[in-house]
């Protein structure tokens, strides 16, 4: 394993909070598309497994080109940790659009962002970080919010919750191997890294469900892959620059935007309970936001 590297940026809440809500915003967008494409609204559903195939792909290109462009000084990549950060995030948003076809996307995009919380708790025993009374707090507010948007005993509550379940606990131990690898290389060099071994890997897998997709599908595939690369960049920039147990509960505001596209685009009015569960979570974000001034003044 590479020696690790000085720290590449510096500790800035205020910018990582920037970041990260700047991508809960891109990936809100992804799931637009996924669900575009997982249903029959541009064609016949494509299969999970193409859809993080095509999400693969597209970023790739992006990356790669972005890279071709300003060819950034790269390091010698830590493998082993980014073959780790890549399984979780490709078993996590497979997942993520398996339990999108078995149950209601709001349900199933509200129960896979309590991936946060599975990182906060990794993060203790993991990178050795110490989690104080506030930020239990609100992630405890966030977490409360998380739950009345999930609505536990509905229909949500069922095999497809499970398995979004499964996507939130492997997309929580992502976060982790990110945070281990962002103060060691390169936000750049991670991305493309991560994106090159997770395109081997959905490539093999895509091999057994492929179909041909419509121009249309093409299209949206093209979006959901530009948009997640926009999303990770911004991502591996707020990791950067401060804790994983701080920064990480802001993308809670994912189902915020989410429920703001769905406004915007087909007129879909959020129910009284999803409106109470966004305040909940920004008002634990907010608190979160407070506390880390303060200390910092401090």
């Amino acid at each position: 394993m590479p020696a690790p590297l000085p720290d590449l940026t510096r500790h800035a809440p205020g910018a990582a909070v920037g970041f990260m809500i700047a991508s809960a915003g891109f990936i809100a967008g992804t799931t637009l598309m996924a669900k575009a494409v997982g249903t029959d609204a541009l064609g016949d559903p494509l299969h999970p497994l193409q859809v993080s195939h095509g999400r693969f792909l597209f970023a790739w290109m992006t990356i790669a080109t972005t890279l071709a462009v300003l060819r950034p000084r790269l390091t010698r990549p830590d493998f082993r940790t980014h073959l780790a950060r890549t399984l979780c995030g490709w078993t996590g948003a497979t997942l993520m659009f398996a339990a999108a076809a078995m149950i209601p996307l709001a349900d199933a995009t509200a129960i896979t962002f309590l991936n946060p919380m599975f990182c906060m708790l990794l993060a203790i025993p993991l990178l050795g970080e110490r989690v104080g009374p506030w930020r239990w707090l609100a992630a405890a507010i966030a977490f409360t919010g998380a739950m009345v948007l999930v609505r536990p005993g509905s229909e949500a509550m069922q095999i497809g919750a499970l398995v979004a379940l499964g996507a939130a606990l492997a997309m929580g131990l992502e976060l982790i191997f990110i945070k281990r690898l962002s103060g060691r290389e390169r936000p750049l060099q991670i991305l493309f890294v991560n994106n090159s071994i997770g395109l081997c890997i959905a490539t093999l897998a895509v091999l057994w469900v492929w179909q041909p997709p419509t121009p249309a599908q093409w299209a949206a595939l093209a979006t959901l892959g530009v948009l997640m690369a926009a999303a990770q960049a911004c991502f591996v920039n707020a990791m950067a620059r401060a804790d994983a147990s701080f920064v990480t509960p802001f993308s809670y505001l994912t189902l915020v935007f989410a429920a703001l596209y769905d406004f915007a685009l087909f007129g879909v009015v959020p129910l009284p309970l999803s409106l109470l569960g966004a305040g909940v979570i920004l008002t634990g974000a907010a608190l979160l936001m407070w506390r880390e001034g303060v200390r910092r003044r401090a």
